[in-house]
């Protein structure tokens, strides 16, 4: 059986928003040859299932229609490693700063 999301569960939706032939002229080639595709997140206005299309209403109030692609979805981005270059970087800046008058 399908999971149901109730009315108010924060989601994801998914949507095609240009197919391959909608794409603009410009683009590089290998990204004309794929849909333009949208992913939010935001709270159900209804009753659903996975996989059915549904109406939300975002963070900031937009209402956007998608298929329900999931339920109280996880954020799994990141900035990825730390950079040696710049992880030193703010103890020299502060150095600097506190030896002008600058305390930070």
């Amino acid at each position: 059986m399908a999971e149901l999301a109730p009315a108010g569960a924060w989601v994801e939706i998914y949507a095609v928003v240009l197919e391959p032939n909608q794409r603009a002229p410009h683009i590089p080639a290998d990204t004309r040859q794929v849909p333009l595709e949208m992913r939010v997140k935001g709270f159900l206005c209804a009753d659903a299932v996975l996989g059915k299309e549904v109406e939300i209403v975002t963070a900031v109030g937009r209402k956007l229609r998608g298929v329900l692609a999931a339920i109280n979805p996880a954020y799994s981005h990141g900035f990825g490693a730390p950079i040696p270059e710049l992880v030193a970087i703010g103890g020299k800046v502060r150095a600097l700063l506190h030896a002008r008058g600058r305390i930070l």
